[in-house]
């Protein structure tokens, strides 16, 4: 069984700043609520990103993290 989630379209611009210790740096930003958060890893990055999507009613791209 399969089953499809649709968020929407959204849209997103990441910035690479730098590239330290096998990992990018930069800032995202999330087109459609004109929001915009640095990360300091890949992984940041995409925990970013995963959280605009899934709750895409924040307000920060970050939600509630510190």
């Amino acid at each position: 069984m399969r089953k499809q989630q649709n968020y929407g379209n959204q849209s997103f611009v990441v910035s690479i700043r730098s590239q330290e210790n096998h990992s990018w740096q930069g800032t995202l930003t999330w087109v459609e609520e004109q929001k915009q958060e640095n990360f300091r890893s890949v992984l940041e990055l995409l925990k970013l990103m995963d959280s605009a999507i899934s709750s895409g009613q924040s307000s920060t791209i970050g939600g509630d993290e510190g």
